[in-house]
């Protein structure tokens, strides 16, 4: 029998997080990782950028305690998350008196903090908090599974949910998580994130994370130096345009660097491009599903304020009201975070299109009018500057019965990974998140060391 423990070369090609999380794991088996970012800066949709002479995120995220595989490698890169990542209990907490709720889970055993919570919540009526236990009960009972897709509108209809508890927490929780509106998305991928959240054993799995640094450090960066030294190479500002198919069934990169396996961690855009290339009819059906995504946009608003302005919370909950230019979602106060931003808030808009279409300026304007109002503070009516980033790519729209790829293209020695692809099985699938990435990532690694160990034997 073969040595099982031949060292491999790997190219990766993308350093958002699904690549990242690839190359960490073929590293971590003892293969040769030679990562290829055509950026300047590590992390892909989930980065680092730097506007106004301050280091921001293109996109305030948020992740949560069920980021089971996201954890893991930031633990594996070196990182402490208890440092880099401020940890609080399950919330939807909006502003005082903007008509809202309160909803606040204690920090007790599940499925106890959840029912505490419930009992607990201000701004529901009797009629909404019976209405969302049936929904829990009935998910619980079902065993937190979909077999027959439909969207979460849908779903939230068939389970008698009412109108004020599908405003203030369904609508916002699927637009969070799925950044597709509740009448698009799919109920089945909407479940999974609610079974690993509010459905699991460990209270903890429901903590909401919010980054207290910025997203190239959280992981990428950390990511690039443990690549670097397991004896890996991580090159920026590498852009792959061509993949070739050799004879011996490896695989070289443009006209250069040959190699057992590729994993592309790209978009699917770029990923599908670069599989166009190669003209082999089995990546045929991979190509399709990855050119019929639809894109969804996610906009953050950065305001900057006199260092003196902090908000009640961390972050809050707000009411969009778009016929009212009310677009903001959740404000994000970034000086709760890191000391340094302090006065700085963050506003997300996601699926955001229609209010991307306002303009930069009208927009930013429209969100500082709405904190002044919900937050009852004119003086956040005057940002000192503000800056607004929009990904139009930011994510697909997370259908129902949506066809996904998985991590095999349909040709040996080639890999998909990415928030994008599917998991074999599809109770399991996600939609686009960090999570999602990273879990892809692990997955094409595994898969391609694998088969490349059976061939051995």
């Amino acid at each position: 029998m073969a040595d099982l423990r031949v060292k491999q070369r790997y190219a990766v090609i993308g350093a958002g997080w699904a690549g990242c999380a690839a190359a960490m794991e073929l590293a971590r088996a003892g293969h040769a990782v030679t990562v290829y970012e055509a950026a300047r800066t590590l992390g892909g949709r989930a980065r680092r950028v730097e506007r106004e002479k301050t280091v921001l995120d293109n996109g305030q995220h948020i992740l949560l305690g069920a980021y089971t595989e996201t954890l893991r490698l930031i633990k594996l890169a070196g990182q402490d998350p208890a440092e880099l990542i401020l940890s609080l209990p399950l919330q939807m907490r909006y502003p005082v008196d903007s008509g809202g709720m309160d909803f606040l889970a204690p920090r007790l055993p599940a499925p106890l903090h959840l029912a505490w919570a419930l009992l607990r919540a201000k701004g529901l009526q009797r009629a909404d908090k019976l209405s969302l236990m049936r929904f829990s009960t009935a998910m619980r009972w079902m065993g937190w599974q979909l077999y027959n897709d439909c969207t979460v509108s849908e779903l939230l209809q068939r389970f008698d949910q009412t109108d004020r508890l599908n405003r203030l927490m369904w609508h916002p929780l699927c637009l969070a998580a799925l950044n597709t509106p509740p009448e698009r998305a799919s109920a089945r991928v909407f479940i999974n994130v609610l079974r690993d959240s509010l459905g699991a054993s460990r209270r903890r799995a429901s903590d909401m994370l919010i980054p207290k640094t910025d997203l190239s450090a959280l992981l990428p960066e950390a990511a690039a130096r443990y690549v670097e030294q397991h004896g890996g190479a991580v090159r920026t500002g590498a852009k792959i345009t061509a993949l070739h198919a050799l004879p011996d069934g490896r695989w070289r990169l443009d006209d250069a660097d040959s190699f057992d396996a590729v994993i592309v961690a790209t978009s699917s855009v770029q990923a599908a491009t670069l599989l166009q290339g190669v003209r082999d009819p089995r990546l045929d059906d991979a190509i399709t599903r990855m050119q019929a995504f639809t894109p969804e946009a996610i906009s953050t608003c950065y305001l900057q304020y006199d260092a003196a302005v902090r908000l009640d919370l961390p972050f809050c909950a707000l009411v969009d009201a778009p016929e009212q230019q009310h677009w903001g979602q959740f404000v994000f106060d970034r000086g709760q975070l890191d000391g340094k931003q302090a006065g700085l808030l963050a506003v997300v808009i996601s699926a955001s299109g229609s209010a991307a279409e306002q303009g930069h300026g009208p927009l930013a304007q429209a969100i500082a009018a709405q904190l002044a109002q919900v937050l009852r503070r004119p003086e956040l009516a005057r940002p000192a500057w503000t800056q607004l980033i929009t990904e139009k790519r930011a994510t697909f729209a997370c259908a129902p019965d949506l066809l996904r790829p998985g991590n095999a293209s349909g040709v040996p020695g080639l890999l998909l990974a990415g928030d994008y692809t599917a998991n074999e099985d599809r109770t399991q699938d996600y939609p686009a998140t960090i999570e999602a990435a990273v879990r892809s990532g692990v997955a094409a690694a595994r898969v391609v060391t694998t088969a490349k160990a059976a061939k051995q034997t």
